[in-house]
């Protein structure tokens, strides 16, 4: 069989090994929507510090933010004011086309509903990122191959996603986000379409790849097994951020 198997059942959160260098530094961060009388204001003076490697939670009621942050940490949306470091470039100095390039290189996505690519098998949408970025077929091929056996789908590479399980997939948009080698990784409500049995599989899976490759999580879960996992919390509340943990 292959490395999910050999997984071990969750426990408590995990300790930090040795302090972490800031990867991500986010310096009064506020983001509005609309215009005159019509303005939201999502975000208001957000401040946040997100070290080399760790596990991050950001929960919220509805309508907290946590989308607008999300968005901005992937660099899909800029703050209307503030200033936004990712090791240490100053994101807010860079043009559209720079964004994009960094954004591909540097931040992998993981969702909800996993939006796997429905025509593509589970090799082909794992292999994506790769393509986008040039990289040659052959190490995308043994790269493929690693994946493959690390989320324990080699036998349905050649699958369609239909006919994979929920959790399945899941698997596979994990695979696919961190395929690159990202140094970024936002998943946004990574457990709410499964079950806890899934739900335990798929964030087994995530903390060991951030174990392994370094990259550093935010995600935003309604989930308190999926939070307290987690290094460390914040939470958001009328886009303030609260108390941290």
């Amino acid at each position: 069989m292959g490395a999910m198997a050999r997984m071990p059942k969750l426990a408590s959160r995990p300790s930090l090994a040795k302090p972490m260098s800031t990867r991500i530094s986010l310096q009064s961060i506020s983001k509005r929507y609309g215009r005159g009388t019509n303005q939201v204001e999502a975000l208001k003076d957000v401040s946040l510090s997100l070290g080399t490697g760790e596990f991050l939670a950001i929960h919220g009621p509805s309508g907290s933010g946590k989308s607008s942050l999300l968005n901005i940490l992937g660099l899909i949306n800029s703050p209307n004011s503030g200033r936004y470091q990712f090791n240490n470039q100053a994101i807010e100095q860079l043009n559209q086309q720079q964004r994009c390039d960094y954004r591909r290189q540097h931040i992998g996505f993981i969702f909800q509903h996993h939006q796997l690519i429905p025509a593509m098998t589970v090799a082909e949408n794992i292999a994506y990122p790769l393509l986008l970025n040039k990289i040659n077929r052959k190490t995308i091929k043994q790269e493929v191959s690693c994946f493959l056996d690390k989320i324990g789908l080699s036998q349905r590479a050649k699958h369609l996603p239909k006919q994979l399980s929920g959790g399945e997939r899941q698997r596979v948009g994990i695979a696919r986000a961190l395929i690159k080698k990202p140094q970024l990784i936002i998943a946004d409500e990574p457990s709410a379409s499964l079950d806890h049995k899934q739900a335990q599989t798929c964030l087994q899976l995530m903390r060991e790849l951030n174990q392994q490759y370094g990259a550093s999580f935010v995600i935003a879960s309604h989930d308190n097994f999926v939070i307290e996992y987690c290094d460390r919390e914040i939470q958001l509340l009328d886009g303030r951020m609260g108390t941290a943990s």
